[in-house]
């Protein structure tokens, strides 16, 4: 089973830049599809970005543009930069794994513990 651990949330001023890394453990991610999500207050989570095992790359609307998902397999982390941020950015931002090899995000995907972004007026 994998652990997945984010780090690098924090505080930012609108328009600012943060970077998000979520680094995996206990196996490689090599094969596996990983995403972020995040889960506002008083909202449900929603989806932000996802990376395929090839590299693909899909966006939510609202992040396309400012936010970039990049993977590296040799360190087993992936990251998410995030540039021109806005206060509707603020959430907890989550990393996951697809379940399996070769498969997509869904509903039973392994979850970090997310972090805390926060993006002041």
């Amino acid at each position: 089973q994998v652990q997945l651990v984010e780090s690098g949330g924090g505080l930012v001023q609108a328009g600012g830049s943060l970077r998000l890394s979520c680094a995996a453990s206990g196996r490689s991610i090599s094969s596996y599809t990983m995403g972020w999500f995040r889960q506002a207050p008083g909202k449900e989570r929603e989806f932000v970005a996802r990376i395929t095992w090839n590299s693909i790359t899909v966006y939510t609307d609202s992040v396309k543009g400012r936010f970039t998902i990049t993977r590296d397999n040799v360190k087993n982390t992936v990251d998410l930069l995030m540039h021109s941020l806005k206060p509707e950015d603020t959430a907890v931002y989550y990393c996951a794994s697809a379940p399996g090899r070769f498969r997509s995000l869904g509903t039973d995907n392994l979850w970090g513990q997310g972090t805390q972004v926060t993006v002041s007026s």
